[in-house]
Formats: C-alpha cells, sequence, structure tokens
C-alpha cells in the first residue's frame, strides 16, 4: 500500500459484509511502523492499483495514516468507530483516480475487496466478516459434500466478492469449478461449512475454471446459462 510519502503498510485482508458480500474494508498491516494497529481503508481511498506487480495506491500521507483512529487485531470494529473512520477519511467525497477494472483472487499476495457505495451502518444490520476467514470452509451441495473454498475472486470494479473457486480434488480430482455466492442456501461460521443450492451432478458437469484464463464475459454468461440462473449484471 503506497501513500503519497512512500508505503503505508501492507494489504492483509478485506472485510466485507455478510450478507451481501461487498466489502466494507482493505485491512492494512502497518508493520513495524505501527506495530499492533492494524488500518481500515475504504475502497473509496483506492486511487489507483496494480494487481500484476503487488501496489495499491492511496491519497494519504503516512502522517494521515499514522493519526487515523486506531483498530487493534484482537478487537471488533464498532460501529461507532465506523463513524469515527468516516468523518477521519471523509469517505463521503468522490473517489479520485480512475483505476483500472478487473476481478483478482483473494489468496494472492495481493488481496483486494470494497464496496463502490460506502453503506450508512445505522441503516444496516452489518456483520463485517474476513475474506481469508472464508478461505478453506468446506462447501456442500444438496446432496453431499464438493470440496472446500480455495480462494475468493473480487470484481474491483464493484468491489464485491463475485465467486468462490472451489477445490474438488477429494471428489473430482482435478478440476476446480466457481459458485456465486448468490448461490449459497446457508453459512455455518462456527462449523465453517457452506451450503449451496446446486446439485453434485450439476458441479461435477459445469464449467471447468482455469486459474490461469481471465473471467470475462462469455465465461460469465455460459456459466450462468449452464445453471440456469439470473445474471447479476442484468
Amino acid at each position: 500500500m503506497i501513500g503519497v510519502d512512500g508505503q503505508v503498510g501492507t494489504l492483509k485482508d478485506l472485510s466485507f459484509h455478510d450478507p451481501s458480500w461487498k466489502i466494507r474494508y482493505l485491512v492494512v498491516d502497518s508493520g513495524t511502523w505501527l506495530p499492533g494497529r492494524q488500518v481500515l481503508l475504504s475502497p473509496k481511498d483506492v486511487a489507483d492499483r496494480d494487481w500484476n506487480h503487488h501496489f495499491v495506491i492511496v491519497p494519504h500521507t503516512q502522517q494521515a495514516i499514522e493519526d487515523s483512529p486506531p483498530i487493534y487485531s484482537d478487537q471488533p470494529v464498532s460501529l461507532e468507530m465506523e463513524k469515527e473512520l468516516e468523518r477521519y477519511f471523509n469517505w463521503h467525497s468522490p473517489l479520485m483516480g480512475n483505476p483500472a477494472a478487473g476481478p483478482v483472487t483473494v489468496g494472492s499476495d495481493v488481496y483486494l475487496d470494497a464496496e463502490s457505495e460506502h453503506p450508512d451502518p445505522e441503516k444496516q444490520n452489518a456483520v463485517l466478516r474476513s475474506a481469508k476467514e472464508v478461505i478453506s470452509y468446506s462447501i456442500t451441495a444438496k446432496d453431499g459434500g464438493i470440496g472446500h473454498v480455495e480462494d475468493l475472486i473480487v470484481d474491483d470494479e464493484h468491489w464485491a466478492i463475485r465467486y468462490f473457486i472451489v477445490d474438488t480434488r477429494n471428489w473430482l480430482p482435478g478440476k476446480k469449478v466457481i459458485v456465486s455466492p448468490a448461490w449459497i442456501d446457508s453459512i455455518y461460521w462456527v462449523e465453517q461449512a457452506v451450503h449451496v443450492n446446486v446439485d453434485r451432478e450439476a458441479i461435477k458437469n459445469s464449467p471447468e475454471f482455469d486459474p490461469l484464463t481471465p473471467i470475462n464475459r462469455e465465461y460469465e454468461e455460459h456459466l450462468y446459462d449452464y445453471y440456469g440462473r439470473d445474471k447479476y449484471w442484468s
């Protein structure tokens, strides 16, 4: 994470809103610079990014980050703290920069995610979840287990978790598939388990996901048509 006058930390995680799957905060590890603290930034703070070269640019000085409301990793983020962050960073102002869009994965060295329109915490029954936490959760179809969450794919234009990458190695060796959070029946956070409203046979015959091939609209059209689901972009 690069600020106006130098590096301000490393992007450690994404904090998303349950159940909308939209990113609310980028969780920044300040390392030895501000030991014991983490910094929460909004997607509105992202002025530019280059995922291939692993950097995100934010319009803040190191001093501004240091003087920001302190967030500690061993404490939950309260509603009052969210309000204080909004006031301090002036997140109601227009987003600066013109970042290029494109999907990325959370489990890589660079993490993404955040809402394009920061919601009013008072108007939402918001529960904040960690994107990294969801990785490795088991995934169960309507008629049995299909694998585990290997990674998440984030739409960095709208700052939403768009897909789970499912590793089916214990059931379908060598095949990876993706499923949308919109197809989830339920998530059991304590048990670390995701249940999707899809049967195993549909997963078995679904379009295969190649991590080396970027997801484009043609692939998404094929995927949604295969499952007979409403398209999020329609």
